[in-house]
């Protein structure tokens, strides 16, 4: 268990494998501070035991470094960008694996409503799903792999919603991103806002109305097993987080943890 406390295993720890794609990616301590002293490898698997497992911070095992602890390193690399540099480091390497260019030319935007807690925080009413919390707006590649992520109330309409995701990627990516697919939810005026905006294209895909039960629609089928990938994190199951970028976070946290697994296990 090389560095690691001596402790039987979870099944949610990272391997040496995976550890060795995320540790170079992990911030060293600042100059003229005190020696760290945490155990960094042992923090991230507690996030992720956290993540997988759906227990509260304070839940956390007492094998692993103390909660707060713990917490405070999720909150700092939350705040300070490192979870996304993580994130956008490894699927430009899970892309280039696959060989395929680092940046996509085409993706595809979907949400997923989700009921919030008594946490507190921003929530809404999604009348259409009949749920009352928060939007998970996801901007994905052909892989699978997110590209941005904007979580809001829920009761903010997708057309509405797809601007703050395509207006972060805009800014944070200058990109190969032409083409953008899309359900019906996003017709109207967004098709225009996009083209005068991004530069790019936004194709509806839209369900016949003649096909009754389930049918696997070109394109949007990427974006819905996105969101089965994130449904497999018990933490995932609400939004249980005050805080937004917090709920980002966790995706993109989720997000890590699969893609690590899928560039380790080559």
């Amino acid at each position: 268990m090389d560095e690691r406390t001596e402790r039987k295993p979870y099944d949610t720890d990272l391997s040496d494998a995976e550890w060795a794609i995320i540790e170079p990616l992990i911030p060293g301590c600042k100059p003229g501070g005190r020696p760290r002293e945490t155990n960094i490898r042992e923090v991230i698997n507690a996030i992720f035991y956290l993540l997988r497992t759906g227990c509260a911070w304070r839940h956390l095992p007492h094998d692993f470094p103390p909660s707060g602890t713990v917490y405070d390193y999720f909150s700092l690399w939350t705040r300070d960008g490192t979870l996304k540099h993580i994130h956008d480091t490894l699927r430009r390497q899970v892309r280039v694996k696959a060989e395929r260019d680092a940046e996509p030319s085409a993706a595809c935007i979907d949400s997923q409503s989700v009921k919030t807690n008594e946490q507190g925080g921003i929530d809404g009413y999604d009348a259409g799903k009949k749920i009352m919390g928060r939007k998970r707006h996801i901007l994905v590649d052909t892989m699978g792999l997110i590209l941005a992520v904007v979580v809001h109330s829920a009761g903010i309409q997708d057309r509405d919603g797809a601007k703050a995701v395509l207006d972060r990627i805009k800014k944070e990516h200058p990109q190969r991103l032409e083409l953008v697919w899309a359900d019906g939810g996003y017709a109207g005026k967004l098709i225009e806002w996009v083209k005068q905006e991004c530069g790019w294209v936004l194709e509806i895909v839209k369900r016949s109305d003649d096909i009754k039960g389930f049918k696997l629609l070109p394109h949007r089928w990427v974006v819905e097993r996105t969101f089965a990938w994130l449904g497999r994190f018990r933490r995932m199951s609400k939004d249980y987080e005050f805080n937004t970028s917090t709920s980002e976070a966790m995706i993109h946290l989720a997000m890590i943890n699969i893609m690590a697994r899928r560039l380790a296990s080559a």
